[in-house]
């Protein structure tokens, strides 16, 4: 049986499952660990079951809860490489010193070494102890010092560290068990973002969400598949008018910001091929757009085209997972 499970869609986390024979994936981990545990048991999905996570793109609300997932599960995880380097950069960031930080820094740093010498100097002016006090004392001072050379070995939880990491290429099909991957570059402000086609039992499903337009590469992967996942992202006039700064605005509405209503509507009626039977609207915005706006345009664009009619039109939501869908 092949499944498509979608556990998050929208700004504060996004995750589904895709399952075909005996494989199961998790695409992003936006939501943390024990959040996505719940929402699978929700949805009848088991978590001790996935063999795998792959990722769009290293952003927040597709990557939030990532490390732990794959660390609890001990599953790999595959990136591009560009991706996992921004993953990496982000879970690890480097700490920006101010001057006056350096200088009280360094403040703290005299005065225990001066402690220390202090400290040094008391104990050699004390009179020597007798041979069994000077034996039991240097026997609890080597156990005391192995002990904090034993603590001072421990090395610390290294936060980017992950059970396996496996990279993959956009345009270069990869297989994941049961399932081939196909992943296809989407425009929007990331290191290398990617969309995904996966193929399993003879059943093609397409997740595009996070990309400002849709370029001909992406049209291209889209055709032809039962399953179509597409972002419907924002209304553009309750995106104007909204309360996001101007230069959020501007992201969202640029090439590589987020798809909104209009343009979802304009590819299903123009260039979609109207071979899916579900699809699914996601990543919709909680602050610029409403379901009802969104499910009204994509039902007029499919409307349009009585080919169409027999498509099955989905909303994903933020809050709780939708129904799988099973072929």
């Amino acid at each position: 049986m092949v499944r498509f499970t979608v556990l998050a869609s929208g700004s504060k986390g996004n995750s589904t499952v895709v399952s075909g024979g005996h494989t199961r994936i998790l695409v992003d981990a936006g939501l943390s660990c024990r959040e996505l545990f719940r929402r699978m048991k929700l949805a009848g999905e088991e978590p001790h079951t996935l063999d795998a996570i792959i990722v769009t793109h290293e952003h927040l609300d597709h990557i939030g809860g990532l490390a732990v997932t794959a660390r609890k599960l001990g599953i790999p995880v595959c990136f591009t490489q560009a991706t996992h380097r921004a993953w990496m950069r982000w879970i690890t960031p480097r700490r920006h010193m101010t001057y006056a930080q350096w200088v009280e820094q360094c403040r703290q740093q005299a005065a225990a070494r001066q402690a220390e010498a202090l400290a040094a100097a008391v104990e050699c002016e004390c009179d020597e102890p007798e041979a069994d006090s000077v034996a039991g004392s240097a026997t609890a001072t080597a156990q005391a010092g192995a002990s904090d050379q034993n603590a001072a070995a421990e090395p610390r939880p290294d936060p980017a560290w992950l059970p396996s990491v496996q990279y993959f290429e956009s345009g270069r099909p990869f297989q994941i068990g049961d399932i081939t991957v196909s992943p296809f570059t989407i425009p929007h402000d990331a290191a290398d973002p990617v969309g995904f086609v996966f193929h399993a039992e003879g059943v093609r499903m397409a997740l595009a969400t996070d990309l400002g337009y849709i370029p001909p590469n992406v049209k291209a992967q889209l055709k032809s598949v039962d399953l179509l996942f597409l972002e419907s992202n924002h209304d553009l006039e309750m995106l104007r008018d909204g309360p996001y700064p101007w230069s959020v605005k501007q992201r969202v509405l640029s090439r590589v910001g987020h798809l909104s209503n209009e343009a979802a509507a304009d590819f299903l009626e123009t260039t979609y091929d109207g071979q899916a039977a579900y699809v699914i609207l996601g990543h919709l915005s909680e602050s610029n757009n409403l379901p009802d706006l969104a499910r009204i345009a994509a039902e007029r664009a499919l409307s349009e085209r009585p080919s169409l009619l027999a498509n099955r039109l989905m909303l994903a939501t933020q809050h709780e997972p939708l129904p799988p869908i099973s072929f």
